[in-house]
């Protein structure tokens, strides 16, 4: 689904992505249609812009991913402000890209970004990184990792989850760990379930809060 108040530009949007192969389910053109369509035709992939009339972005991806935490949502934005990037991150969004990305990067994100990869303009993955990292300078009142009732995870799990941590897409811990890409995201998706967490910008701050990302 493709969300953008300026109608050439999301019918541009739409059309490159249909002629991909890709299913373009619903466009909207301001935030309250985005949250309604979506709700009705339930998209695996929400190309979002941030700065949309009635609701702005951030509020639509928040109430949408709280919804249906399996939705992804790739920003594609104007703004490469630090703070924009990071309270979309924040909000539930998957990855941040500029709309100064060619059609071929636009298409490579989407794709990545439906199996639950991270997809930053270069230079913006190692600022929420570091977010990630201020964050949890101050731990949060989580039970710690030897406390009885903290989640049980495999040795592979946890493997896992510190290349996870490190910034690393499922097709490159696949390669290191020399398994499929599906089994990568079987071990995601079953950490999710022990962890309670609902994506995977959860995932990364639990694991850095908890020091997996280091050497």
């Amino acid at each position: 689904m493709v969300v953008d108040d300026h109608p050439m530009w999301r019918d541009a949007v739409a059309r490159d992505l249909g002629e991909a192969g890709l299913d373009v389910v619903a466009t909207a053109g301001d935030g309250e249609q985005a949250v309604r369509r979506a709700a009705a035709a339930a998209p695996d992939v929400l190309v979002l812009d941030l700065n949309l009339p009635l609701k702005p972005g951030v509020r639509v991806c928040k109430e949408l991913v709280a919804a249906d935490p399996r939705l992804r949502v790739l920003v594609l934005s104007a703004s490469g402000e630090h703070a924009d990037v990071l309270e979309a991150v924040k909000s539930g969004a998957t990855g941040y890209l500029l709309k100064s990305a060619s059609t071929e990067e636009l298409l490579d994100a989407v794709r990545r970004t439906a199996v639950g990869d991270p997809v930053f303009t270069p230079g913006l993955a190692g600022l929420v990184l570091g977010e990630y990292r201020r964050l949890a300078a101050t731990p949060a009142p989580a039970p710690g990792a030897g406390a009885p009732d903290a989640p049980r995870l495999t040795e592979r799990e946890t493997e896992v989850l510190r290349l996870v941590a490190k910034g690393l897409s499922y097709k490159q811990i696949a390669e290191r760990l020399v398994i499929s890409h599906r089994t990568v995201q079987n071990h995601v998706q079953n950490t999710l379930g022990k962890l309670q967490l609902h994506n995977r910008v959860e995932l990364v701050r639990y694991a850095i809060e908890r020091g997996l990302d280091g050497a």
